[in-house]
């Protein structure tokens, strides 16, 4: 192939990779770019659930939410578009495997979800959804693999869990729920009953010691024990088991499997998915709740 022969090759392939990603508009106005689409994957249909990979950006070119970085993708359930030239719409436009961005009125979408401009986006642009769809189920499909992702889960923390109590020579209680704790003081006080108010201080760590919350530096209490009804659900599984465990005055450390903490959504930017946790917690007091009114 001569030289100038070469140039025009390569010339032809841009202006072609140019045409492929060229922004189109719909009949309803929805702006999409397809990135790659084969039309070989699954189709969703209404109701179905779509795990995607999704970078949402301002008009600015600002991220304002990249589930790569979350280290977990995100599952949405694709439901009838509620505006012409919705999101819904785009994703509709889909298949397994097929990635595109879509340009979303900034304006229609919040006044479909009767909310304000939040900060960072500007009255007349568009929202920028670029997403690559990774899964299509039908909802009975995606709660089968659901229940078989939990079930894989909890014997992946008991290893973990078994493996840093070996580690760390720890003698621990295990409760039939998969909790391992460790009586650091036995209290002399009451085992606190579902309903009790209780006092707790608490440090909290990853396994790899990383403390990523603690009562003592809280600033919004000030240092002081945090007070809330037991056997509520007002926190994570793994406390509530716990500190029932617990007698007034006691301190023990929590080793939580990710089942009975934050699971597989973990706390974005302080908590990994699936991560299993240590609290060192003390219980400070129990009380009786006072009686509604």
């Amino acid at each position: 192939m001569k030289f100038k022969s070469i140039l025009s090759f390569f010339a032809a392939g841009a202006l072609l990779a140019a045409c492929n990603n060229r922004v189109s508009v719909s009949d309803t106005g929805l702006k999409y770019q397809i990135h790659d689409q084969k039309g070989e994957g699954r189709k969703p249909k209404i109701g179905d659930i779509l795990t995607v990979q999704l970078v949402l950006k301002n008009s600015r070119d600002s991220v304002l939410r990249d589930t790569y970085k979350e280290g977990r993708p995100l599952q949405v359930m694709l439901q009838t578009p509620p505006f012409k030239g919705s999101f819904e719409e785009g994703l509709a436009m889909l298949a397994k495997g097929d990635s595109a961005s879509f340009f979303v009125s900034a304006d229609s979408l919040f006044t479909r979800m009767m909310q304000p401009l939040p900060a960072g986006i500007t009255k007349g642009t568009d929202i920028q959804f670029t997403v690559k769809v990774l899964e299509v189920q039908n909802e009975q499909e995606f709660q089968k693999g659901q229940a078989a992702a939990r079930e894989g889960q909890v014997k992946v923390d008991a290893k973990i869990i078994d493996a840093y109590v070996a580690k760390n020579s720890l003698k621990t209680i295990e409760t039939p729920s998969g909790l391992n704790y460790v009586i650091v003081k036995e209290g002399e006080g009451v085992k606190p009953v579902a309903g009790n108010m209780v006092s707790v201080h608490y440090v909290g760590k990853l396994l790899d010691g990383k403390e990523f919350d603690s009562s003592y530096k809280n600033p919004q209490s000030g240092g002081k024990p945090v007070d809330f009804p037991i056997g509520q659900g007002m926190v994570i599984p793994g406390w509530e088991e716990g500190i029932m465990n617990m007698r007034k005055g006691g301190k023990s450390t929590f080793i939580i499997p990710s089942s009975l903490a934050y699971g597989e959504a973990g706390s974005p930017g302080t908590i990994p998915p699936n991560s299993v946790l240590v609290f060192d917690v003390e219980l400070v007091d129990v009380k009786n709740a006072p009686k509604q009114q």
